[in-house]
């Protein structure tokens, strides 16, 4: 304990509170069901669905923390994690750039420009430089083959939108963290990937991105999997902590 003032303060460890957080909140349930949830077909506005996903065996678990930047753990049980990587690039980055890009000023309108913004128009997809499919790898025409590409041409740069640049910083972004989850996955040879969060607070388009990248680069082996409250796992698990503090 540290005392500050009238306050006593007590220094918890980020990782250990989160964990604890998710554990509990998904086991005392949201409303009578499950908190957690994924996406039925993420990249169809149309048939895209969220259904609930029933984690009562979540061990092991791979739990991708995104904030301003990215942790990613690999969780066995409820005290037995390890870090397995992250990266900087992360909510910070994305709101980050977007401040450049656009001249926005809250995360809420970074979020509502990439909404209506189209990113085919900012990055280089494979069939720009192929002319189609690449079929020998199984790369699909519209598969992005350079994020912000199409930026080094002087008559594009001068035809997108600020929502278009919005639109290409979060694709970048979550195509990153989809890219990354899916090879720690496969390295620890587990395939629960549950996605946590503030990035993710009242940010549907980011979910469903990571969504479809996760089940891309896995080729539809691995879902991406999300909780209610999902910005809130670390508060919950610190309170938790500390009510063992006598």
């Amino acid at each position: 304990m540290v005392p500050i003032g009238d306050l006593q303060l007590c220094k918890l460890d980020e990782l250990d509170c989160l964990i604890k957080g998710i554990l509990y909140i998904d086991s005392v349930g949201f409303n009578g069901r499950s908190q957690c949830y994924y996406f039925e077909n993420p990249a169809d506005s149309e048939k895209c669905q969220k259904l609930p996903f029933d984690l009562r065996n979540p061990y092991p678990l791979l739990l991708v923390n995104i904030g301003s930047g990215v942790s990613i753990l690999a969780v066995y049980s409820k005290d037995n994690y390890k870090r397995v990587t992250g990266t900087s690039l992360g909510g910070g980055t994305f709101f980050g750039l977007c401040c450049l890009l656009t001249g926005c000023t809250t995360f809420e309108e970074a979020l509502e420009m990439a909404s209506r913004g189209d990113s085919t128009k900012v990055d280089k997809l494979v069939r720009d430089i192929y002319g189609g499919d690449y079929e020998r790898f199984g790369l699909p025409g519209w598969a992005v083959a350079s994020s912000f590409g199409n930026m080094m041409s002087k008559e594009k740069r001068e035809a997108v939108s600020k929502e278009d640049l919005a639109r290409a910083t979060l694709i970048t972004i979550t195509n990153n963290i989809g890219s990354i989850a899916r090879m720690c996955a496969l390295n620890e040879n587990i395939n629960q990937v549950v996605f946590v969060g503030n990035f993710l607070r009242i940010n549907t388009i980011a979910m469903r991105l990571l969504a479809y990248a996760l089940d891309y680069w896995s080729k539809g082996q691995l879902k991406a999997l999300f909780s209610e409250h999902e910005g809130y796992f670390g508060a919950v698990g610190a309170l938790l902590e500390l009510l063992k503090i006598p």
